[in-house]
């Protein structure tokens, strides 16, 4: 296996606050994780860090065997798929604009620029396989979530990247386009084996039914890491949300609900 992240005691700092502490995490090619933690446990910023967005305060992150601090941020940002609910779009742009900018990692489109032939090509085929073909011609304010939500995997598949970053993708849906999405996530998986991906959660029902590890993040510190069958149990998740859950596993999804597990 080829690695795609390493985050190797990387601590951050904004202000006068520590954010994470002492965080290890080492991510390879195909590998489906699923972060979860509670609000404010450091979820986020872990995948920004991910994403080249920022440097670590100590420690070392290797993304895509570059170093940030030693590599071009912006060109290693077009190799990394970033989907992220909360997409700061200030224009009316339609879903196809929208995709386009994954081209030129912005979020509007560049003043000049014309999307080339393999643009072009590559945006027809995503919008196909993800079921926005009926939208093309409307524009981002009229789009539900599910559609917003599967546009922005579009945009972050246009370069084909090695690795997919989700943050809290399933954010606002309803639970049909909550499934919905889930569905699409495992089918980019089938189709792209060898695509690393995380997903930032904090409730155990949005983890697609792919996932193949999963990491728990408290206060800023990481908790349990690995296999996903071995990291989600009641008392590891118990400890996680500082309160007592029952974490089940059915049809190739996961469950909680309040309460220690009956002996």
């Amino acid at each position: 296996m080829t690695q795609i992240l390493k985050l190797d005691g990387v601590d951050f700092v904004r202000g006068d606050r520590q954010i994470l502490t002492d965080i290890n995490l080492t991510i390879d090619t195909g590998q489906r994780w699923v972060l979860i933690g509670p609000n404010g446990a450091g979820k986020t910023t872990v995948l920004n860090m991910c994403g080249a967005h920022i440097h670590p305060t100590r420690g070392r992150v290797f993304v895509l065997g570059h170093q940030l601090g030693r590599v071009d941020m912006r060109t290693l940002r077009e190799s990394i798929g970033h989907v992220n609910p909360r997409h700061p779009l200030r224009r009316p742009l339609s879903p196809r604009q929208v995709i386009y900018t994954g081209a030129t990692g912005t979020t509007d489109v560049m003043m000049h620029w014309e999307a080339p032939l393999w643009v072009v090509e590559r945006t027809d085929a995503l919008i196909e396989q993800l079921g926005l073909t009926h939208v093309e011609g409307a524009t981002w304010p009229t789009l539900s979530q599910g559609e917003r939500g599967r546009t922005l995997i579009a945009r972050a598949l246009l370069a084909q990247p090695s690795l997919l970053l989700l943050d809290e993708p399933t954010t606002g849906l309803d639970v049909a386009a909550r499934e919905q999405f889930l569905t699409t996530l495992d089918s980019l998986h089938a189709d792209n084996p060898d695509m690393a991906t995380v997903v930032v959660t904090h409730h155990l029902e949005e983890i697609p039914t792919s996932t193949t590890h999963a990491a728990l993040i408290s206060g800023g510190r990481l908790l349990a890491a690995g296999p996903v069958a071995n990291v989600l149990t009641s008392q590891l998740v118990s400890q996680c949300f500082s309160y007592p859950i029952t974490i089940g596993h059915s049809h190739g999804r996961w469950h909680a609900r309040a309460g220690q597990p009956q002996t």
